[in-house]
């Protein structure tokens, strides 16, 4: 009897040992690659940037295109969000890297993208049809009042979406371009495919030389959580700061303040 209790302690204790051994080693692991992930973190958030800003400048052209009073105009834009929309990215990116410089070569002109080109142009296109929508839905909640407002003070179409339209609608934009922002920083993961040493692409080519991919696609995925999680309250602050309300609050305890700090004042 006390020997199979000896030899059952015995048994927990090289368990335990065993499992303390494996977080170890865990931790060892994640700890070495962290460095090298870090970098391509930074190389993602870079790349999720760039695409944002060029999305939004197409998107906001591309979204005002579907406003426009001129059906072809009107035409062009939609089939641009639909195709860019109803195709994956995965594809779209092959398009551009792999079929592209293919067909103007083709055709006598020497064409060759690079990694980092391919990844813009990919993810540019693809987010300009998100945001394209983004901004159109953006624009139309705006009530027709201040639109007629404004041009009965004399601004023309310009101006009055300049002016009167866009900064509005664009309070109303944020939500939603976070989660675009979000989505992409996700989707920067896609480029692994043609090469592109982003965060995920370092991870395959850590596991390639220790082989521990539980570890390290762990360690990945903590890191685009952090990301996402950090990118999200930023958003969420922004919103904050532009909405007139929270402003006006500000204002009033500032106020507050300043007159119960003076009172005589």
């Amino acid at each position: 009897m006390i020997a199979a209790q000896l030899s059952h302690q015995n048994q927990s204790s090289t368990l335990d040992l065993a499992v303390f051994q494996t977080f170890n080693q865990t931790f060892d692991i994640i700890r070495q690659a962290l460095p090298n992930l870090v970098l391509g973190a930074l190389i993602t958030l870079q790349l999720t940037a760039a695409s944002i800003s060029l999305g939004l400048i197409g998107g906001s052209l591309v979204g005002i295109g579907r406003l426009s009073s001129s059906k072809l105009v009107s035409l062009l834009a939609r089939c641009y969000v639909d195709f860019f929309r109803g195709t994956p990215l995965l594809v779209q990116l092959f398009m551009i890297y792999f079929g592209l410089p293919s067909l103007i070569q083709s055709l006598g002109l020497p064409l060759q993208l690079n990694q980092w080109t391919a990844a813009i142009v990919a993810l540019s296109l693809n987010s300009a049809a998100y945001i394209a929508e983004i901004v159109r839905a953006g624009i139309q909640s705006i009530e027709l009042g201040q639109k007629e407002a404004s041009q009965s003070l004399g601004l023309g179409a310009i101006g009055t979406m300049r002016y009167v339209v866009f900064p509005q609608a664009f309070r109303r934009m944020i939500p939603p371009l976070g989660n675009e922002f979000i989505s992409m920083l996700k989707d920067t993961s896609l480029v692994a495919v043609i090469g592109f040493e982003e965060l995920f692409r370092r991870g395959q080519l850590i596991v390639a030389q220790n082989f521990r991919s539980f570890e390290i696609y762990t360690a990945v995925a903590l890191v685009y959580l952090v990301l996402t999680l950090i990118s999200s309250q930023l958003f969420s602050a922004l919103e904050r700061s532009m909405n007139p309300v929270e402003r006006i609050k500000r204002t009033r305890t500032a106020s507050v303040s300043t007159l119960s700090s003076n009172p005589e004042d």
